[in-house]
């Protein structure tokens, strides 16, 4: 039985969080020994499948009363210590500071470590520090898994070559679903309130069209980042007084009913890796409009005007007419939805954990040659 080790930050609700939820439940099915070594524990995480063991490598809370130099040494040696106890065929890494701490702390042990590429790398791996990393970290790596072909182009070439693109596998029940014969009066949105997914575009944008149709409502889904964000959006809304036709959700169970019987989907990010909830809503046939952002994820599974619709990133104007044009042109909209619907075709959870396995498989076979 392969031991496989799952490494991140936490569980907290998020798209790499999300992937591993499901990745780590798919390997599990599939007879394979699976941990999730995490740092912290979230408030509001997914739920893991009780075959898999989940193992806490963050600080204890002595080493949280060291300097932030000793608390980086401690939590490298933390995992490191896990790491050879365990043994594991092989780790699976996921987000940037994961990375590196997967990659230090398997130094010397011959455990192979796959790295994962979840966001822009202009902003997430650009800083000097990210460049000294990555520069002695990872070439490293046994392999690494990108969204698009963008983030891949920006590392090293040795990294390259041993890397695949993969995207996020979309669950089982948002597949195959029949296409609602009505719809709400609803244009859906899900993301964290986080500055660079412009939730701030997405409502001046809304506020256009609530001009045309004031019978539509905006439901923005998602929790708080903590970063200012969310009290900006209830500002704008305040100043508009938009509060009966603009919500802010948070992490409401409501999305999958919404996602499932809303008019539309929009996504206004400035930048972004592969956002899971909009492959689950074109799954599901919801016709969906997202900014052509970098590093390329919208752009990898929506060809404009064939399944969903792109427009230019921080263009207000530009996304309230593609909103429209879906409101007002039903045939259009629903042709759109019916084609993006294909997508749970090649990006089932079953297809993608095939090509992680194979890839995974590959390396281990690797090693041991």
């Amino acid at each position: 039985m392969k031991k496989i080790v799952f490494h991140l930050n936490c569980l907290e609700r998020g798209g790499a969080e999300r992937v591993v939820a499901n990745l780590s439940r798919q390997f599990a099915a599939h007879g394979y020994q699976v941990y999730i070594a995490t740092e912290w524990q979230g408030t509001d995480e997914y739920e893991i499948d009780n075959r898999i063991q989940r193992v806490h490598v963050g600080l204890s809370e002595t080493q949280k009363k060291h300097c932030r130099v000793k608390q980086f040494l401690d939590r490298i040696t933390n995992l490191r210590k896990f790491l050879k106890e365990v043994q594991p065929d092989i780790v699976l890494a996921f987000a940037r500071r994961a990375n590196y701490r997967a990659l230090t702390a398997a130094i010397g042990t011959k455990i192979p470590v796959v790295i994962s590429i979840r966001n822009n790398p202009i902003g997430y791996y650009d800083a000097w520090s990210d460049k000294i990393q990555i520069a002695l970290l990872f070439g490293r790596a046994a392999g690494c898994v990108f969204q698009t072909p963008e983030q891949k182009a920006y590392f090293p070439k040795g990294l390259q070559a041993k890397s695949r693109i993969i995207l996020n596998p979309i669950n089982e029940k948002f597949i195959g679903n029949p296409i609602p014969q009505e719809r709400e009066k609803t244009v859906v949105h899900s993301g964290r309130l986080v500055a660079f997914k412009n939730q701030r575009m997405l409502i001046e944008a809304f506020l256009q069209v609530h001009q045309k149709h004031p019978d539509y409502t905006l439901k923005i889904f998602g929790g708080d980042a903590g970063d200012g964000t969310k009290e900006h959006l209830e500002q704008l809304i305040a100043k508009n007084q938009a509060a009966e036709f603009i919500c802010l959700m948070g992490s409401s169970s409501q999305l999958e009913k919404d996602l499932r019987c809303g008019a539309v989907a929009a996504f206004s990010s400035n930048y972004e890796g592969m956002p899971n909830v909009m492959l689950e809503a074109m799954a599901l046939g919801l016709p969906v409009v997202a900014t052509d952002c970098p590093p390329g994820g919208p752009r990898m599974v929506i060809r404009s005007e064939e399944n969903g619709l792109l427009v230019p990133i921080k263009d207000p104007d530009a996304l309230a007419a593609a909103i429209n044009r879906l409101i007002e042109d039903r045939d259009f909209a629903e042709k759109l939805g019916r084609e993006a619907a294909k997508i749970g075709e090649t990006a089932s959870a079953d297809t993608i954990f095939l090509e992680w396995k194979a890839y995974i498989e590959e390396i281990c076979g690797r090693q041991k040659t």
